[in-house]
């Protein structure tokens, strides 16, 4: 789905005259967004929209906070796909298992030795905790997509 579908969609929701208001934009404006830009000049049929501006300062400055802190405006988080590896570097199942196995170790141990003081978990604490649990989230979502690929089937599957 292209950035003018999606902004589409979520105006549709409360209407493009109550979401232009809140914003305090016309709704001339919030309408250009929804619309389908032209190919060579940008305000040909629709406008540059705000995700279209937020994919190019990710774009330019390869700054993924920026990615994380909007997914935690809406309530998650972000996950970095994966880079793909060759065949050779990952294709032993039980490495890679061991390697899902062993990041949940270090989160756990984290927590334990957080814990271990006091039986509390401090904000420098919690923040330790945290990046325990993005690392091993990207190490699952390695091997799921490695698992995905046929990395793991016999012959090596298709990278």
């Amino acid at each position: 789905m292209r950035s003018h579908e999606v902004l589409r969609d979520a105006a549709e929701r409360v209407g493009v005259k109550a979401l232009a208001a809140e914003l305090r934009l016309s709704p001339a404006l919030v309408y250009k967004w929804c619309q389908e830009p032209g190919t060579e000049e940008v305000d040909a049929s629709g406008a540059r929209n705000p995700l279209d501006r937020l994919g190019e300062i990710i774009r330019i400055t390869g700054h993924l906070p920026v990615v994380g802190w909007l997914c935690h405006e809406a309530g998650g988080f972000f996950v970095q796909n994966p880079r793909p590896r060759g065949k050779e570097s990952h294709s032993d199942l039980l490495l890679a298992t061991q390697q899902v196995v062993e990041s949940f170790s270090r989160l756990l141990t984290e927590v334990s030795r957080s814990m271990a003081d006091d039986n509390q978990i401090s904000p420098e604490e919690a923040d330790r905790i945290r990046a325990s649990w993005e690392r091993l989230k990207s190490t699952g979502e390695a091997f799921v997509v490695a698992c995905e690929r046929g990395v793991y089937q016999k012959g090596g599957g298709a990278d």
